[in-house]
């Protein structure tokens, strides 16, 4: 009797040998390819051409395959539409438009004419075909992000094109799709684009509502992660049921989806890690086992498509940037960015290729063959080189050209200090402090925990430890690591102070104290303790519903803010947080402050959609409460006593957010202030800058104590 019985047959049929064979592909094949410096898409395509049955014949390509073909292949559209940056394609949607336009018409264009006549194909394989030397996808966009200039003119325009060219690509797609599985009747056309009209009108009006109302009630992990993949498969299922493909669905719920995912927040990594991890390497592995290598090596007709593909998608997209260039008057260095973001293709290409090879014709034919299926591949492989190198190249010369190493040096190094100690306050602070750092500088967040009941301090220091846990398990989740601090101090604002001036930190971020009886204050002793012996930028703030569904920030600016030391800073916070989260900042000022807003955000923000409207006296605060609503943030730019925008209105402050403003998401911000704080100011000898401040300040009391008498 055999203790051990094995037996090596090939294909291997086993699931547990399948699914250990697959994990053991999505883990090696990267680290081998890699140092070929073969792309990662390219990697797991030949990956599965080796175990296929056209390789060595290792697995068979069976339903797993084929279910998780069917999600990888609408992951990777879904985060597509997912990862557009849609502000930069309302900033430039009449350039963005042009280059997506040029980009499909032109080469669609010249490859229904070599299809056709080089290639002699039909007239709808021409058609999809050419279709797919439309389409690219932003391969090389991690390469502008490194160099930093993704709010750069050229990129903003070539990730709006790819919204364009993308969608238009996903229609004659799903219109060849639909013309295989109707009946093109006389009124098939008509029917058909009504049905498309209506149901991506549906989406775009119904989906968002949905997502809003599902986040804001329900704050777990793991059920958003479960909706958003259900949302993705509605959409694909409502467009297969009108007889149209699939991954239009998952491409429009990605783009509708957009802003309520920020880029940053937790759920937007754990959809990329759990795509990245298993679907879309799954689906890759899938496709490559179709390919037969024999089929390219073996004539010449596969070498001759794939010829045609790579030269017409390579001039294609060319002619498309250099047109955009001429008619803008744009820069050759804009032109070479433009066309090595836009020349890749990956994902529309894939979806489409491995659409058509699965439609059968009336004369049994496949309407893409194994000739197109090989040819993509090497297409795939020659563009995402292209690709790579020429960005990389524009990129370089770009960022040198704009850059000012003597305002690099100067600059400070950001760090935002995040004190724990309400559990109800954590996961919303750690979500804004998210927001607003600099996505370029590393280990800029620390989270503190200031235990000061000595009776009772083994209690909380592990109470601290969890609460400290939990807001690393945060940002962990979004990919960003976190420094967690604990100390014992006399009390907690000491400890933050301490700790803000051992750390050099430039930001706090608290949140806003919860009053406990009628005598307690509106913003408690902590912040004022805080305001009084830290000068740096504190944040107070109070959410009441997750921040990926804010759909504006109201930001009301006193007059002289544009004085104060932390100006440009606050500005560029909430400039960065209205572009992570796809919705308009709009500030309310005086005419000075809101022009010299304007030049700023100008200048260092287009990227964000911005309003200004007049705020002349800050006794008009109140006229705000008609302009902010449910789902707007309030974010108030207030002033410390003596600095040079603080104004006597601010003491009627408290008591006007907690009547009129109490049922708002809001932030009460102090900005960076010059001087150290709690510094003697007396006659003889005022405190440098502030001497008029302190002469205005003395000038008020005795103001305030005549009327007194009187």
């Amino acid at each position: 009797m055999d203790l051990f019985h094995f037996s090596l047959q090939l294909p291997i049929t086993d699931p547990t040998w399948i699914f250990l064979l697959v994990l053991l592909i999505i883990l090696f094949a990267p680290i081998l390819l890699n140092k070929l410096r073969i792309p990662h898409i390219i990697g797991m395509i030949l990956a599965g051409l080796v175990v296929g049955e056209h390789g060595f014949n290792i697995l068979a390509r069976d339903s797993s395959f084929e279910l998780f073909g069917k999600v990888g292949v609408y992951y990777i559209m879904f985060l597509a539409g997912l990862e557009m940056n849609m502000s930069d394609f309302k900033k430039n949607r009449g350039k963005a438009v042009m280059l997506g336009l040029l980009a499909f018409i032109i080469p669609i264009s010249i490859g229904l004419v070599t299809n056709m006549f080089l290639l002699e194909y039909s007239l709808l394989t021409s058609v999809l075909l050419a279709s797919m030397y439309a389409s690219h996808t932003l391969v090389a966009y991690p390469i502008v992000i490194r160099y930093g200039i993704s709010c750069h003119r050229s990129v903003s325009i070539a990730v709006g094109g790819t919204a364009v060219t993308d969608t238009l690509t996903l229609l004659v797609l799903a219109v060849i799709s639909g013309l295989f599985k109707g009946e093109a009747g006389g009124w098939f056309w008509v029917w058909l684009v009504a049905k498309v009209v209506v149901l991506g009108g549906l989406i775009m009006w119904l989906f968002p509502r949905i997502g809003r109302w599902f986040f804001r009630r329900y704050d777990d992990n793991v059920m958003q992660f479960i909706f958003v993949l259900a949302m993705v498969f509605l959409g694909a299922g409502l467009m297969e049921f009108i007889g149209m493909e699939g991954i239009l669905g998952a491409f429009l719920v990605g783009l509708v989806l957009n802003r309520l995912i920020p880029h940053v927040s937790p759920l937007m990594s754990h959809l990329e890690f759990v795509g990245n991890a298993l679907f879309i390497p799954y689906f890759l592995i899938g496709v490559g086992m179709l390919i037969d290598i024999h089929v390219i090596l073996g004539g010449g007709d596969a070498l001759k498509v794939a010829g045609v593909m790579i030269v017409v998608a390579l001039v294609g997209k060319w002619i498309a940037s250099w047109l955009t260039q001429k008619i803008y008057h744009m820069s050759v260095l804009e032109r070479e960015l433009m066309f090595g973001l836009s020349n890749a293709q990956a994902a529309a290409t894939l979806a489409a290729v491995l659409v058509g090879y699965n439609l059968i014709q009336p004369n049994g034919e496949r309407l893409l063959n194994e000739d197109v299926l090989n040819g993509t591949v090497l297409l795939i492989l020659v563009t995402c080189v292209v690709s790579s190198f020429i960005t990389e190249r524009a990129a370089r010369k770009i960022a040198m050209g704009e850059a000012h190493p003597e305002e690099d040096r100067s600059r400070e190094p950001e760090k935002i200090l995040i004190p724990v100690a309400n559990p109800a306050t954590i996961d919303y602070l750690m979500s804004l402090s998210l927001l607003i750092r600099d996505p370029k500088q590393k280990d800029n967040l620390l989270a503190l925990n200031v235990i000061n009941d000595h009776t009772e301090s083994d209690r909380l220091e592990q109470q601290g430890k969890r609460y400290l846990e939990r807001a690393g398990k945060i940002t962990a989740s979004a990919g960003i690591q976190l420094q967690c601090i604990s100390r014992y101090d006399l009390n907690i604002a000491a400890g933050i102070i301490h700790t803000a001036r051992e750390y050099d930190v430039t930001d706090v971020v608290i949140g806003l104290h919860y009053k406990v009886n009628l005598m307690d204050s509106y913003f408690g002793k902590l912040t004022e303790s805080l305001l009084k012996g830290l000068h740096r930028e504190v944040m107070v703030a109070r959410f009441l519903m997750p921040l990926n569904t804010l759909r504006r920030i109201i930001i009301a600016v006193p007059p002289k803010a544009e004085y104060e030391a932390g100006f440009q800073k606050w500005v560029e916070h909430f400039c960065r947080m209205g572009a992570t989260l796809n919705c308009r900042v709009h500030f309310f000022a005086n005419e000075q402050t809101s022009c010299l807003l304007q030049a700023l955000v100008r200048k260092k923000h287009s990227g964000t959609m911005t309003e200004f409207s007049r705020l002349d006296n800050w006794d008009d605060l109140l006229l705000l409460t008609g302009q902010v609503n449910y789902d707007h943030l309030l974010v108030v730019i207030s002033a410390r006593r003596g600095s040079i925008s603080y104004d006597s209105a601010f003491e009627k402050l408290p008591g006007q957010l907690g009547k009129y403003f109490n049922n708002n998401s809001l932030v009460v911000l102090y900005p960076d202030q010059i001087g150290e704080p709690q510094e003697a100011i007396s006659f003889a000898n005022p405190q440098g800058n502030n001497e008029s401040q302190h002469y205005e300040k003395v000038g008020r009391w005795f103001y305030k104590w005549f009327k007194k008498d009187e």
